[in-house]
């Protein structure tokens, strides 16, 4: 079978992971562009409104750091079938809820869901993919799932953005609970994945793996091929940090720099919703390439022009025209060297058996810092201050870069990824 009909073969299961990606990153964007929404909608608080966001953010921090616990506990395909369940409760509270308390509980279960199925469901993609090749091309594929979440999310937002009080809210999280149950029925029931489950326990054991038992990645450490794996992880975490850093800030106060440039709050939304399209096209692009020689050239391009478009904010004089102009640029670099390549690094330089924990603790990590920079960011991208702040966001990109670039002759050196 050809390189493309196997991954044609696998890409229901991409999909059904992808919708955990859809869920992930519409829970953020959709509380995000729904704040105010809640804020008027339940009378709450600024103090409120800050603590919905900052639990947010560690509910996801948490389920990614606990992701390798839980598929001890209930193993890897049960976790992987049972964290849409949880999503659509936690989803399910929230369109219910009529105070404070009620929403912080809904919004804590579905962050906790949703930042434990990231690595979780990237493993099981791995453990049931036939080769090394094939997993690199799916996982990247489900970036795209990731953007189109992004990207309903934005768009959900606008259209019920005159809905009176909470209730446009409560649509954008209802139909992320649909989502979730749609997930969790396809997971658990499909008899299609039940055959590439039991395919990849027969690829495993064919190399020697064990699928039944996650192992701690801590343990990889002080193993015989300990130095490696440091090395590996090393530089994987430092490039995701400094690449999370960034992208959660564009991300997360993408319409607040636009604002405070000026920008209407209709322009902001929209300008947000063409420039993920733009990212949308770049990460199917890449998805493309992922499993080939070629993805290594795509990361040096899109560091080059995430660099630039921080430079160019900083040079451009805080005009509308130039700020939107460099994040679309951004949004295009943001593809080829940023969540996708991180994926598919973490993947394929660890053992199945250490994929969930390694790529949760990741995740969970960078998650954390970004929330407690996201305490500093909006002080930091103030029409007075973003000039200066873009020329250090250009120094991360700088840090990024030579991590990324360590990386990529670390696996070179080992043999690692058959690039």
């Amino acid at each position: 079978m050809s390189k493309s009909a196997e991954t044609k073969k696998y890409m229901p299961l991409v999909g059904a992971a992808g919708i955990g990606s859809m869920l992930g990153s519409g829970i953020i964007i959709g509380l995000s562009a729904t704040i105010t929404v809640w804020q008027s909608g339940l009378g709450l608080t600024d103090g409120q409104v800050g603590i919905l966001s900052g639990a947010l953010t560690f509910a996801i921090a948490a389920g990614s750091l606990l992701a390798g616990n839980i598929t001890k506990l209930f193993g890897l395909i049960c976790s992987f079938n049972l964290m849409n369940l949880m999503y659509l409760i936690g989803a399910a509270i929230c369109v219910l809820s009529g105070n404070f308390p009620v929403l912080l509980a809904g919004l804590i279960i579905t962050g906790f869901a949703s930042g434990a199925d990231l690595p979780i469901s990237l493993t099981v993609i791995s453990h049931d993919a036939p080769n090394e090749k094939v997993s690199a091309s799916l996982i990247a594929s489900t970036q795209v799932f990731w953007q189109i979440g992004v990207l309903g999310s934005y768009a959900m937002a606008f259209i019920v953005s005159h809905v009176e009080g909470a209730a446009g809210a409560r649509m954008v999280f209802a139909l992320l609970a649909v989502l979730a149950g749609i997930a969790f029925v396809w997971r658990t029931f499909s008899k299609k994945f039940k055959e590439f489950h039991a395919a990849g326990d027969e690829y495993r054991a064919a190399e020697g793996t064990k699928t039944s038992t996650e192992v701690s990645f801590a343990s990889l450490f002080k193993g015989t091929d300990g130095k490696k794996y440091v090395s590996f992880f090393s530089c994987i975490i430092i490039f995701y940090v400094c690449w999370n850093l960034l992208a959660n800030t564009f991300g997360q106060f993408q319409t607040y720099i636009l604002v405070k440039a000026n920008a209407s709050q209709s322009l902001a939304t929209g300008c947000g919703i063409v420039l993920n399209i733009v990212g949308l096209i770049c990460g199917i692009l890449f998805a493309s390439a992922a499993g080939s020689k070629h993805r290594n050239k795509f990361f040096y391009v899109g560091i080059v022009i995430q660099a630039g478009a921080m430079i160019g904010i900083a040079l451009g004089g805080g005009t509308i025209a130039m700020i939107v102009g460099m994040i679309a640029c951004y949004n295009i670099g943001n593809q080829f060297a940023g969540e996708s390549i991180y994926k598919v690094w973490t993947q394929e330089s660890f053992p199945v058996e250490a994929r969930a924990s390694m790529q949760g603790f990741i995740n969970g990590f960078s998650r954390f810092c970004c929330g407690l920079f996201a305490l500093v960011t909006p002080y930091l991208v103030a029409g007075d201050r973003i000039h200066t702040t873009m020329y250090g966001f250009a120094g991360i990109v700088l840090i990024s870069a030579i991590a990324g670039t360590r990386m990529i002759m670390l696996q070179k050196k080992h043999g690692v990824g058959q690039m």
